[in-house]
């Protein structure tokens, strides 16, 4: 049910701007520490993404879905990650990316240009890379508002890693 709101109440809850986003290099570092090609950064729009930090109060609240934008600098990538309770969306805005989709031992490289868009469907492994010369921007949309972190292929560093990160948030008592 809508609640009764003034222009300015409205504006404050729902609009967010791109002046006021900040751009979260740190947000994915850990994963830069396995492997310099990982860095990238998160701005968030709409709830905290399939990143965690469902904490920021700098984004607008959503039931249902986020939207972040992620900068990938030439030669980076979002590494094959998957998603077991989500679809994801990649909507690239600027640049030139090649998703990547592996399911059922198939590995597939498809490139994406400005405007272009892939949906990935849970279960399905995903990951995207700057094939450009400049800085690619895109669009994520997860289909969840706190969406379960993501795993990496097995026996992955970045898999040892999740599961050493979780591992010493459970003994913190944290979920």
């Amino acid at each position: 049910m809508a609640e009764k709101l003034t222009r300015e109440e409205f504006e404050k809850k729902y609009v967010a701007r791109l002046k006021d986003r900040k751009i979260d290099w740190d947000v994915l570092s850990f994963q830069e520490k396995i492997d310099p090609k990982y860095r990238r950064a998160q701005i968030r729009y709409i709830g905290g993404g399939g990143t965690g930090q469902h904490n920021d109060q700098n984004v607008i609240k959503s039931d249902h879905f986020t939207l972040s934008t992620m900068l990938l600098p030439p030669g980076s990538e979002g590494p094959l990650h998957l998603h077991h309770d989500v679809e994801e969306v990649f909507f690239v805005i600027k640049g030139i990316i090649t998703a990547i989709v592996e399911n059922e031992g198939e590995r597939f490289e498809i490139p994406l240009e400005t405007r272009d868009c892939i949906w990935s469907p849970p279960g399905i492994y995903r990951g995207v890379r700057n094939d450009g010369d400049e800085d690619a921007l895109m669009l994520v949309m997860l289909g969840a508002q706190k969406p379960q972190l993501p795993t990496y292929p097995e026996g992955s560093a970045l898999e040892e890693l999740r599961i050493e990160r979780q591992k010493a948030k459970e003994a913190a008592g944290q979920k």
